[in-house]
């Protein structure tokens, strides 16, 4: 393997590196010699680039959290209204997880839960601002007459956000035995027709 990498390219290549293995041992399995062997360096080389493993994560942490907030930007600017805005942003964070399949093993890993409160912190930050993007634009759907008003925004984005984890946590226990983003789609459409206000209804 080329020793000529710049040094972002290669904590680049290592944080890859740690998705992949996450996904293949576990996250609470991973060590640093895992990733060492996997990117082709020592283990002293790592921390050169992580000084600790809990900064290790965290730059894993980061990498997603980046990716994530590109891909509801981009969804969003992709959609007409806020129907689609709103399917856009739950099949965006689907296709994150289908893309990233270690993701619901690290949400749920002692590695989050216990040992790295940073990574936690960067995890928590990122539900909140997928659920204040959903509360938006579940506020412009029940403006415009598409969702009924009975149940508050902040409650829908709950019940979509939960959706999105029980989805992704069926979708790892069954092995990966269907496809995530067509089975999290039509769930939300289910969702989206209790949700929808009827013509003559008085939830205002």
């Amino acid at each position: 393997m080329s020793g000529r990498q710049s040094a972002e390219e290669r904590k680049t290549q290592i944080v890859a590196e740690v998705l992949r293995l996450a996904d293949e041992i576990g996250p609470d399995r991973l060590s640093t010699t895992d990733v060492a062997r996997a990117v082709g360096l020592s283990q002293p080389a790592i921390f050169r680039h992580f000084p600790t493993k809990g900064a290790l994560w965290l730059a894993v942490a980061e990498d997603i959290a980046d990716r994530l907030q590109e891909s509801w930007a981009a969804s969003e600017a992709q959609a007409a209204g806020p129907k689609a805005r709103l399917r856009g942003l739950i099949g965006a964070q689907l296709s994150a997880i289908s893309a990233t399949p270690a993701l619901p093993s690290i949400l749920f890993s002692r590695e989050l839960q216990v040992d790295n409160p940073a990574l936690r912190d960067v995890f928590r930050g990122l539900l909140g601002a997928f659920q204040g993007r959903l509360v938006a634009v579940i506020q412009d759907s029940q403006a415009t007459g598409d969702l009924r008003r009975d149940v508050s925004p902040e409650d829908v984005a709950v019940l979509l956000t939960s959706l999105v984890q029980g989805v992704a946590i069926r979708w790892t226990l069954g092995a990966r035995g269907f496809a995530l983003v067509p089975e999290g789609l039509r769930l939300f459409d289910v969702k989206m027709e209790l949700l929808r206000a009827k013509e003559g209804s008085c939830d205002a």
